[in-house]
């Protein structure tokens, strides 16, 4: 028996083209727009430049070492990307907050969650949750302070659009104002040259800032947690972004597998070491 081969037309060969090729890009991955992804296949995650200790270790968030690198890997895992896959930025802490387009899909810098910066970006759900502290050094008058009232006096500082610099201005209330400080460093540099008299950073920060940074660091306390001010960490994202219910869902996983808490025992495990100032 013979089989006849029948030609196409033109035309019906140009159409047949079509149906293969739409074919072809129906099966085709989303292009990096539609993921959500900043680079298709790669996670790209910013965090400070620097990045300081316990947070990221020697500046160096590839090592996974350090609060935050550690916890940016997890979360990495729990998405389903390896560590090579993972592409780290550097943003300042102020730009990444701001309206527009990102260059990360996350970003972690001890990002507290407000509903200012909700206006501006999204967040995920709370990574890590942390009081306040004050710390002075041995040479001002503020070191013998033992109460929130002790401290109404004194000239305290913090870096300005923190939860550190709310705290000051509505938990200690000093009669001369909060002082403000575009940065954590700049606040360092003001309490060892006694521009002011105490400084307010996070809890984290505080321990490290009083036994390894400052000659003479004196860690005064903790700020009491029922004051309403909410400092619960969150990692930043786009507004509006594809990522923020996958990124935050990873996060709940990691929660409730114990795996923060173990992060942070490991790297933040001196939070037990402060009295809370009344």
């Amino acid at each position: 028996m013979t089989t006849r081969i029948r030609r196409l037309s033109p035309l019906a060969a140009l159409a047949a083209s079509a149906l293969v090729l739409a074919g072809c890009a129906a099966d085709a991955p989303a292009d990096d727009a539609a993921s959500g992804y900043v680079t298709e296949g790669k996670l790209t995650i910013a965090t400070g430049e620097p990045a300081y200790y316990p947070y990221v270790i020697d500046d160096d968030p590839t090592t996974g070492e350090g609060f935050e690198a550690a916890i940016a890997y997890a979360v990495a895992e729990e998405l389903g990307f390896a560590p090579e896959d993972v592409v780290w930025v550097r943003t300042s802490f102020e730009s990444a907050i701001q309206p527009g387009p990102k260059t990360f899909d996350f970003n972690l810098q001890q990002y507290t969650i407000t509903e200012e910066r909700r206006q501006n970006v999204d967040f995920s759900t709370p990574y890590y949750a942390t009081p306040q502290a004050v710390i002075t050094v041995e040479s001002s008058p503020a070191a013998g302070a033992t109460s929130l009232a002790d401290l109404e006096g004194f000239l305290i500082g913090a870096a300005t659009g923190t939860t550190s610099f709310t705290a000051i201005e509505q938990q200690i209330a000093p009669t001369a104002g909060a002082q403000a400080f575009n940065t954590n460093d700049d606040a360092v540099l003001a309490l060892q040259n006694g521009t002011v008299d105490a400084i307010v950073v996070d809890l984290p920060t505080a321990f490290f800032l009083s036994a390894v940074v400052l000659d003479g660091g004196v860690l005064l306390g903790q700020l009491p947690p029922d004051a309403g001010i909410s400092d619960e960490w969150g990692l930043v994202l786009a507004k509006d972004s594809p990522l923020t219910d996958a990124v935050s869902a990873a996060v709940d996983r990691l929660r409730d597998s114990g795996r923060l808490a173990e992060i942070a025992d490991e790297w933040l495990g001196a939070d037990a070491g402060a009295p809370i100032l009344q």
